[in-house]
């Protein structure tokens, strides 16, 4: 990773104070991280509404519009888009401008400096949004890349993201089975390294739609013997098959209702520190923290607390300590006793 890349938490912090100031905003990155996802959350978040343009799909004339002559003069007619970007407030999405033509991006490079093509000025409001898959990972795809002139337009942000961004983001968009399979294999989220010729690799779009055709046919569920296939199709063999494997088991899985409201905790007495920390993941993207436990819950809770390695007895602390977790789960927490003693009192063992 390049020491100027940020993950996706990062980018939506600071990228509100570009959005502001009307400056063009560059997102490069690898395929499939969600950078056209980001740019339509930003535009929610905006109230904007967004047109998108695949610049790679555009000759000069879908960008400049085309001629109308009136009597000795010639004056050029946007498309409706460009039109529409003029005069209405949107959010104007262009992907993969390093595939465009030379003469689609000389356009561009006028629009994202002075907001204007052949004499029409963008709306005040309007802001635009690009996104590439050069930059360090330029030499992966069959791409131009930016001279200097053309990237000062721009303010660019390289964005590498975390695996907890996509867990954060899939945990309401994926099937359960997959979210729990990336969550205790990271590995196979994406592939990282050199790409060999026509093979399949994972990506964290792939397995959104992976996600999307399982769901549909309801495949896990079932154990499909056509999830395997299809595993692979989407996501590779490696990946695929490991997938595969962790759905046979995944009645052994262990889910958040489990543990907080069947109370089954014994189903993790063979975890390992990994088990253990992956489960409290689970507690952290269920947000379950967020709202007063019910007594029961947190009794159960408190069972399973007493259960674990110290480390990951402190990340669950930490956990229920973030800002968006409320503290009196903490205080009631400390007050629920296990075994004759309180958790409070196992607590001080752990920091002693």
């Amino acid at each position: 990773m390049a020491s100027n890349s940020i993950d996706f938490k990062t980018f939506n912090t600071v990228v509100p104070f570009v959005v502001a100031d009307k400056k063009p905003v560059l997102i490069r990155g690898r395929h499939g991280v969600g950078k056209s996802e980001v740019v339509y959350q930003i535009a929610a978040k905006l109230e904007l509404p967004i047109v998108e343009r695949r610049a790679s799909q555009m000759t000069e004339g879908d960008l400049m519009g085309l001629p109308s002559i009136d009597g000795e003069s010639t004056s050029w007619n946007p498309p409706d888009w460009f039109k529409l970007a003029c005069d209405e407030a949107v959010l104007l999405f262009l992907d993969e401008i390093d595939r465009a033509t030379i003469e689609v991006r000389q356009g561009i490079f006028e629009l994202t400096d002075s907001r204007k093509l052949n004499g029409h000025h963008l709306h005040p409001d309007t802001v635009i949004f690009g996104a590439i898959n050069g930059g360090q990972h330029g030499a992966q795809y069959q791409v131009g890349e930016f001279d200097p002139a053309e990237l000062d337009r721009w303010t660019v942000f390289d964005v590498e993201p975390s695996v907890k961004d996509w867990l954060d983001w899939a945990n309401d968009n994926v099937d359960s089975a997959i979210w729990d399979f990336v969550n205790n294999n990271h590995n196979h989220l994406e592939h990282k390294g050199e790409f060999e010729p026509n093979k399949v690799y994972p990506s964290r779009r792939s397995w959104k739609r992976l996600s999307d055709c399982l769901v549909k046919g309801k495949l896990v569920e079932k154990a499909s013997p056509a999830l395997y296939n299809l595993a692979c199709a989407y996501v590779g063999f490696e990946a695929g098959v490991a997938f595969n494997d962790f759905v046979e088991n995944y009645k052994r899985v262990v889910t958040v209702e489990d543990l907080l409201v069947k109370g089954k905790i014994k189903k993790t007495k063979d975890f390992g520190i990994n088990e253990h920390s992956a489960m409290v993941e689970k507690l952290q993207a269920k947000k379950v923290f967020n709202e007063v436990l019910p007594q029961k819950q947190l009794q159960n809770l408190a069972g399973y607390f007493v259960t674990l390695p110290s480390e990951v007895a402190m990340k669950l602390w930490t956990v229920m300590g973030e800002k968006d977790a409320l503290s009196q789960n903490s205080v009631n927490l400390h007050k629920c006793r296990v075994n004759g003693e309180t958790v409070a009192q196992y607590f001080v063992k752990i920091l002693a």
